[in-house]
């Protein structure tokens, strides 16, 4: 936590540091994909140096990500992410649809991610604790409950959380990496690996592209939630210096983590075994400690989701709030914050919203069309970058995107590919995701409110 900077009543307060920053970059990135991905990857490319190569490719495309997006962040440090850089660049009905979408995309990501937490404690719990029928989903309304009233208690709160949950997830994935090159594979590595079809080896040639292209796919996935300290921009006490500070160094804390993941994990398994499992780690943890290993497994991933949840009902609300401090939502109720920091109405909404999409069971059909919004945002983030650079080239900059124009380009290029290639995989999700952000257009939008006003140039249009 920072040295608190003086604050006005009823707006956010300028408390957060580092430290925070870090950790929400951190527990908004990690989470149970990494006990995953690895099992995908290998059985896509089934060679250790590709396999390497693959992961760090990955990392470096997220680090230029937080490259390109630690310049708007520096710049113009308000809340709520994406939807103040395509505000300034494209004007007020660009930053309403583009704020509209990341927090619809929040909400169905939140009530995923507290559904599979849900999934995961039920498993852990004995069934008698719980009630018929509704174990997992009660669950999943409690975790969105807890992590609600933790939030209302403010952003000192919130953000201890935050900074515990990334510690306890970062730990538990240490331990994990320890025990891997600490303790002995037991004797069952041996059979394991010679009850499989041998690993799919290199494919030759142009043959190669597929696979690879599948591979950086998932784990580019696994990498995603790095910007997440970008929605807390407002209130970070140096946000010039801190902001930027939290992108990279987060990105490569992560990076450092998925590579020693992925090394314990080769150590332990055979390559045909990590190639057919689809939850390698607690193949690994098996083959280690036996029975157990699941158990452990489990409780490492709960651990990671619930970090996920926390850095989502935090970032959500500031979203909403951004809007309507803006002027771009007219629900004044939106932009008021509590004594604690919190935008209370916005993290009612989020929540109750969230809550409703676990109640309704399977939204896989959702969970699509979240997809899609989230892989856009990048693409309209370096889309602002690059027309702020034009429009307006006086414009105070902290940070400057390291290899400017490149970086910004083939982000983008990355997220148009990531666009296309869920548009092709599920056409109907696309549409369906394309049609709830654009209704964004149809909210009203109220006068330009006190940020918006001086947040831009007087004769800034309203495109």
């Amino acid at each position: 936590m920072a040295t608190p900077a003086a604050t006005s009543p009823g707006r956010l307060q300028s408390v957060l540091g580092l430290g925070f920053g870090l950790a929400g970059a951190v527990g908004g990135t990690i989470g149970a994909g990494i006990l995953r991905t690895p099992g995908l990857v290998a059985a896509q490319l089934g060679d250790r140096w590709l396999i390497w190569a693959v992961w760090i490719v990955g990392g470096l495309y997220a680090l230029l990500g937080a490259v390109a997006v630690a310049e708007l962040a520096a710049a113009l440090p308000r809340a709520g992410g994406w939807w103040v850089y395509a505000e300034r660049a494209f004007g007020r009905r660009m930053g309403l649809v583009t704020g509209w979408t990341d927090w619809l995309a929040h909400c169905i990501g939140l009530a995923w991610v507290a559904t599979t937490a849900g999934d995961y404690g039920a498993a852990l719990l004995p069934d008698a604790l719980l009630p018929a029928g509704l174990g997992s989903k009660a669950l999943a309304l409690a975790v969105i409950g807890l992590f609600s009233v933790i939030q209302l208690r403010g952003v000192r709160a919130g953000s201890a959380s935050q900074e515990l949950l990334s510690l306890a997830k970062a730990g538990a994935f240490t331990v994990l990496v320890v025990a891997c090159f600490v303790l002995h594979p037991g004797a069952g590595t041996a059979p394991l690996a010679a009850t499989m079809d041998p690993a799919p080896g290199i494919p030759g040639g142009a043959a190669l592209l597929l696979p690879a292209v599948v591979a950086l796919q998932g784990v580019i996935t696994t990498y995603d939630g790095w910007a997440s300290p970008i929605y807390f921009a407002e209130e970070f006490s140096e946000p010039a210096r801190d902001l930027p500070r939290s992108l990279i160094g987060g990105v490569l804390a992560v990076l450092a983590l998925y590579l020693l993941v992925n090394a314990g994990l080769l150590r332990v398994l055979p390559l045909e075994a990590l190639a057919h499992s689809s939850l390698p780690a607690a193949t690994a943890a098996t083959v280690l400690i036996g029975s157990a290993g699941g158990l452990v497994i489990s409780v490492v991933a709960l651990v990671a989701l619930l970090g996920l949840v926390n850095t989502a009902i935090m970032a959500a609300p500031r979203i909403l709030y951004g809007l309507a401090e803006a002027g771009l939502l007219p629900l004044p109720a939106l932009a008021v914050v509590n004594s604690g920091g919190t935008p209370a109405a916005g993290l009612l909404l989020t929540a109750a919203s969230a809550a409703a999409l676990v109640l309704l069971g399977s939204f896989e059909r959702l969970l699509a069309m979240g997809a899609v919004l989230y892989v856009g945002l990048p693409l309209i983030g370096m889309a602002s970058l690059l027309a702020l650079r034009l429009q307006e080239p006086a414009l105070q900059r902290p940070f400057g995107c390291w290899g400017y124009p490149l970086t910004p380009l083939l982000i983008a290029a990355g997220s148009m590919a990531f666009v296309l290639a869920a548009v092709t995989a599920d056409p109907l999700s696309s549409l369906a995701a394309l049609a709830l952000a654009l209704s964004g257009a149809a909210l009203p939008a109220s006068a330009p409110g006190p940020a918006a006003v001086s947040g831009h140039p007087p004769d800034s249009p309203d495109r």
